[in-house]
């Protein structure tokens, strides 16, 4: 059973993982060109070494698209800084360095250690290097951390570890700071015979992801990836191969020969028990394993159930508490705007009634000053401002009555006769601030034919509310515009309602997933994908029915078709 536990566990992290939900751009991920065994440049040209073979597992499993630019540490750094790298997969923690780059949990533990030529003065601590040449890899780990520790060695600075070993193996200097085991890698490769480690693991460090600060999406896929390999047992092989091999071993041969004996003593003696009866089992085994892998499917398919209820119930829940918030708001706006519509008309007729008298004691006595300013200055503006005041105080009474008739929790059904055009309109009232801060090419074209359909007139705008905020999004510039028009279709009586934008497009694959529940292409910029969801739903609930048509880069055409009313309203 515990084993039919992990296998759903893993399968429910595997599906839920980001990666799996949308499309996503390719991330470049950055790293030293000459740094073995965790990132290098092999022999035919290709990245290689743990941190690329780790890399490519998290990418697999998060199902993200990642290219990969090895070179000189230095540069592909600061490409990190100026945004032209997104992650470096290698990267040693340090306070300093957190204060400048997000780092994600670290993969795996860098020791670092003094190394030496054979005969000359050993030196076991990172101070008592002081005073001396030492040479160490430029802008690596080593380098800020004693600059940060201001232990005051003479620094030879190298172009990469496998640098400093060779410097220290000629004759000059006499002491290298590296990495323990790229420098074990480079003497094994290089078959350096006359540099040692004058003292192992001086510094400990964790080794990790790092990313632009405030990049938390891709800090967290990659440590959402990592976790999964850990699960899954795919990172410990990775490890093994590639780190694992460098590790010191730790029992003598004399030891493993006699263990290994005994355990190959007890392995035979098992095994010839077994093949007495693993015959009987094969058929059993093979019964079990098929009940199982039932079980599995089974209860992969109950879970992913249980969690789209459960997102929907969630959504459910929030657009309830948004519909009592947005009435109480639109109670609170209105109490004293009443006040001010209320109180505009005695205004403006009081000021017309004693226009002429202030007039006259202008004419009389020459000119004066009313609230900072000279008459003869304020006196054409006051009568239009005032106008102002009222006409704002009934649009900010328009847009909350709209505001309500929106988010009020309609229970009527859906055969009330409403005219799209009017739905239309109360909609693009509603959102006249969101249109003005999107295009300044929004235009409208309402047709003059047939416009009544039957509906609930509540929901039919929230449809249009949803797909014009999706044509605002799409926008890239303000130059970019949104076009919504209705029409009528005598020949299959529909009232037709269509919404165009000339925005960055839909890609032909994307086109059949836009209204299943949860599929998004914004989910960098916070979107759920429940809008065109529940918006597909309530054109069902009317009989209608919606289509898309997109070319990417150039925007995209939203139809939706009802049945048009043709009785006689009272």
């Amino acid at each position: 059973m515990k084993t039919i536990f992990h296998l759903l566990m893993i399968s429910s992290i595997l599906c839920s993982a980001p990666g799996f939900s949308s499309e996503q751009r390719t991330i470049l991920v950055g790293g030293n060109g000459n740094y073995p065994p965790y990132e290098f440049i092999d022999e035919e040209g290709e990245p290689n070494g743990y941190n690329v073979e780790l890399t490519r597992a998290i990418a697999r499993v998060m199902g993200i698209d990642v290219r990969f630019e090895l070179g000189d540490w230095r540069v592909v750094r600061r490409g990190l800084e100026d945004g032209t790298v997104d992650v470096l997969q290698g990267m040693s923690y340090s306070e300093g360095r957190a204060k400048v780059v997000d780092f994600s949990v670290p993969h795996t533990i860098v020791n670092h250690s003094i190394y030496t030529r054979t005969g000359v003065e050993t030196i076991t601590t990172l101070q008592g290097l002081a005073g001396k040449e030492v040479a160490f890899h430029a802008m690596g780990f080593t380098h800020n951390y004693l600059s940060e520790k201001k232990i005051a060695v003479i620094p030879v600075l190298t172009g990469t570890p496998a640098g400093a070993i060779s410097l220290i193996a000629a004759g000059k200097p006499d002491y290298a700071v590296v990495a323990s085991l790229p420098a074990a890698y480079i003497i094994k490769e290089m078959d350096i015979k006359n540099v040692v480690p004058a003292a192992n693991s001086v510094i400990s460090v964790k080794y990790c992801y790092a990313v632009k600060r405030g990049n938390a999406d891709l800090l967290a896929k990659l440590n959402e990836g990592l976790a999964i390999l850990k699960q899954t047992g795919q990172y410990q092989i990775i490890y093994d191969k590639w780190l694992g091999v460098l590790e010191p071993k730790g029992a003598p041969w004399e030891n493993i020969i006699k263990y290994g004996s005994i355990i190959l003593i007890l392995f035979l003696i098992a095994l010839s028990g077994s093949l007495l009866w693993s015959w009987t089992l094969r058929k059993q085994v093979a019964l079990r394993t098929a009940a199982l892998q039932q079980e599995v499917l089974e209860r992969k398919r109950t879970m992913n159930e249980l969690k789209l209820k459960q997102r929907q119930l969630i959504q459910a829940d929030k657009m309830a508490s948004l519909g009592i918030l947005v009435s109480g708001v639109a109670h609170e706006i209105n109490n004293p705007n009443g006040l001010i519509l209320l109180n505009m008309p005695l205004i403006l007729d009081y000021f017309n009634d004693t226009r002429h008298i202030i007039e006259d004691y202008y004419v009389n006595n020459g000119d004066f000053h009313v609230a900072g300013l000279k008459y003869s200055r304020l006196k054409t503006k006051i009568e239009p401002k005032l106008v102002d005041i009222q006409d704002s105080a009934k649009r900010i009474k328009r847009i909350v009555e709209d505001l309500k008739d929106f988010a009020r929790m309609d229970e009527s059904d859906i055969e009330q006769v409403i005219d799209i055009n009017q739905i239309a309109a109360a909609a693009v009232r509603l959102l006249e601030n969101r249109i003005q801060k999107s295009t300044n090419f929004f235009s409208t074209d309402y047709t003059a034919e047939i416009t009544y359909i039957k509906g609930n007139p509540q929901r039919i705008e929230q449809v249009i509310v949803n797909l014009l905020l999706n044509a605002f999004q799409a926008l890239r510039n303000s130059d970019e515009g949104v076009c919504l028009m209705t029409k009528y279709s005598k020949e299959k009586n529909e009232i037709i309602l269509e919404i165009h934008d000339e925005g960055e497009g839909v890609l032909p694959e994307n086109i059949p997933y836009l209204t299943d529940p949860f599929f998004t292409t914004k989910r960098h910029t916070g979107g759920t994908g429940l809008g065109l969801s529940v918006s597909a739903g309530i054109i069902k609930d009317h009989h209608g029915s919606m289509e898309f048509t997109s070319i990417p880069g150039q925007g995209t055409t939203v139809t939706i078709f009802f049945p048009a009313y043709g009785g006689i309203i009272v």
